[in-house]
């Protein structure tokens, strides 16, 4: 982006300085036309005034009419001249100035030549004879091609300084454009050498995941192996504990002391605790593996299914429900179930202290892409603290004697959840209840 950024600057760089250039030379070629234009025109006012003092010349020494008509005409196409040379030197100090003397010396020549044609009128030729040989108005005329060919000078300079400017001007643009082009083939051949460089990279980031997730999952398939066959191994040594301690227990009846009684209690308990402890790994070991049937799940449905599953725990027991409206998501009907047993049977457990238990269940959150679902309750709660460890397996923020588990309903929870594509979290604080939030996806997303 940073190469990119550069090249799109250095673009509008140039494309500035280019525009700036070649305003510049469009105003000097508008310069140079108006330029040629002046000299043009006082090439026209050098012959326009000769044109008039021949036609004048003509009429005194012949006192033809015609003359004096044709020299009328020149004079008047003089004072248009004189007006267009007004124009095209405006803008230029000196050169208006030199229009200013033009025009006084034009005024001079035709009140010279205006005393000549009235003097003629009077005298007749005798009268004018010495001034037509001469020539009226001789000194005007002199200074007038003076003052026109200093102008035509002058423009002549300006002209050609102008030229070379835009001649400099030109190459200055053309080099700044052949740097600039070269610049951006620099700039761009980086930013290609740069994407190029991450696109390899990307490509050896995504093979070196490819190839630790596959790593990961044949690990995560042979842990869930191991722990399937541990846990199915440990069954029957359990079991042979449990009976060898009742049979124990039987045989020394009469003799066994209240001490030894306790002895094998505790021994029996713990082989039971041990066993549900198997029993809840075999469970959370074939959720890993087991393949997911996906179809239409209603949860309020399941909700009642699973509230009548547990009416045997909720005996004796003052519970006040509020289950809103539930959807349905997709997902697997027997997994689903598993996760909301598990939440329900945990608020019902951990409000077990409280007179009247409340129990909530609901929608939190319902978007086009996903559904919140949460259960609350208004039980014995937990420190936000320790929230990090209540989805984990074997985590218990509780102690055995307090609350019965073996701490692996939640992990299951989250694994069959996140096998949706949906999240889960809590929030909870000490003696004030808890709230479980399962997320899940309203299109198919599971795996």
């Amino acid at each position: 982006m940073f190469g990119f950024s550069l090249v799109f600057v250095g673009i509008l760089l140039i494309c500035g300085i280019s525009y700036r250039n070649i305003r510049v030379l469009l105003d000097h070629s508008g310069r140079d036309t108006r330029s040629y234009e002046l000299i043009q025109v006082l090439r026209d006012i050098d012959v326009v005034t000769d044109e008039a003092e021949k036609h004048l010349r003509r009429y005194l020494v012949t006192g033809e009419p015609t003359y004096l008509d044709n020299y009328r005409e020149v004079v008047k196409h003089k004072a248009t001249l004189l007006m267009e040379i007004k124009d095209f030197a405006r803008g230029s100090m000196d050169q208006e100035e030199r229009v200013e003397q033009l025009s006084q010396a034009m005024d001079r020549q035709f009140a010279a030549q205006a005393a000549a044609i009235a003097k003629l009128a009077e005298g007749g030729i005798k009268a004018v004879k010495k001034t037509a040989l001469d020539g009226p108005a001789k000194q005007e005329i002199a200074e007038i091609h003076r003052i026109v060919a200093a102008m035509d000078r002058h423009e002549r300079e300006t002209l050609r300084l102008r030229v070379r400017e835009s001649a400099a001007q030109t190459r200055k643009t053309i080099a700044l454009l052949a740097a600039g082009a070269l610049l951006q083939l620099v700039l761009l051949a980086s930013v290609y050498y740069l994407i190029r460089h991450d696109l390899t990279e990307r490509r050896r980031v995504a093979a070196e995941l490819k190839r630790h997730s596959a790593m990961l999952e044949a690990a995560n398939k042979e842990l869930e192996s191991f722990s399937y066959s541990v846990s199915h191994d440990l069954r029957a040594p359990l079991r042979h504990i449990d009976g060898y301690a009742a049979l124990l227990r039987k045989a020394m009846a009469d003799s066994m002391n209240e001490k030894a009684a306790r002895y094998l209690d505790t021994i029996s308990t713990s082989a039971k605790q041990m066993g549900q402890l198997i029993d809840d790994l075999l469970v959370f070991s074939r959720m890993g593996r087991q393949e997911m049937f996906h179809t239409t799940v209603d949860l309020a449905q399941l909700v009642s299914m699973v509230r009548d599953d547990l009416r045997l725990d909720l005996h004796g027991r003052e519970i006040s429900w509020t289950i809103g409206a539930l959807p349905s998501v997709p997902g697997d009907p027997a997994m689903l179930r598993q996760v909301f047993m598990n939440l329900i049977a945990n608020a019902v457990k951990f409000t077990r202290t409280r007179p009247v238990a409340e129990i909530a269940i609901g929608v939190d959150r319902l978007t086009p892409t996903e559904v919140v679902i949460f259960v609350r309750d208004n039980g014995v709660g937990f420190d936000m603290r320790y929230a990090s460890k209540l989805f984990g397996v074997f985590q218990r923020l509780h102690r055995a004697d307090e609350f019965e588990g073996t701490g692996i309903g939640l992990a299951n929870v989250r694994r069959i959840v996140h096998r949706h594509g949906g999240r889960t979290w809590a929030e909870g604080a000490p003696d004030r209840g808890a709230t479980f939030y399962v997320a899940l996806p309203t299109a198919g997303r599971a795996r």
